[in-house]
């Protein structure tokens, strides 16, 4: 396993990942810290970004933070961070001003659907990945037929899903790790 050898290839990695998935950056971070660079095996990938989900904020901005303070401490993680948001937010703003400008033609608007599928298509490739990783047991898949169940067929609301769902899990993995 290799590491960076300074905060700013952190930057430029997390800027370039940043900047390659606009809306969906993590099968783009899975091939550039695991298969590209090296810094990070898959199950440290995996068990990093399952951290990053539980946490408040978005995942990859989370990811990003843990890798930077992984290897460089708190000049990691801003470097890592402001390579996640710097051009991201350059980007932003100036869409938005090109945006308020054409939003009432409908071809924008049947081009912004088109793009929610490919973000789709984005989270469906990232779990694909993550399919190989060790935590496929079967306790796992369990908690995630549920809670698929519960949240995509039932409705339920996500956090109280969540609620009920990451005790029970937790406790299921402290009593299997206790074996």
């Amino acid at each position: 396993m290799h590491s960076p050898a300074h905060p700013f290839a952190l930057f430029l990695v997390f800027n370039g990942l940043a900047l390659r998935g606009f809306g969906g950056v993590l099968p783009f971070a899975q091939r550039a810290l695991v298969e590209e660079r090296g810094w990070m095996t898959q199950a440290e990938f995996a068990e990093a970004l399952s951290l990053a989900q539980v946490l408040p904020g978005p995942n990859v901005i989370n990811l990003a933070l843990m890798v930077g303070d992984r290897f460089f401490g708190l000049r990691g993680a801003f470097a890592a961070l402001a390579g996640m948001v710097s051009a991201p937010l350059l980007l932003v703003l100036m869409l938005a001003a090109l945006y308020s400008g054409l939003a009432g033609y409908p071809v924008v608007t049947r081009m912004l659907a088109g793009m929610s599928a490919v973000s789709a298509g984005l989270v469906l490739a990232m779990a694909l990945k993550l399919l190989g990783s060790p935590r496929g047991r079967p306790a796992g898949w369990f908690f995630v037929a549920v809670a698929f169940l519960l949240v995509g067929v039932l409705r339920w609301p996500l956090p109280m899903v969540l609620l009920g769902l990451i005790p029970v899990s937790m406790l299921v993995a402290w009593r299997r790790i206790g074996r």
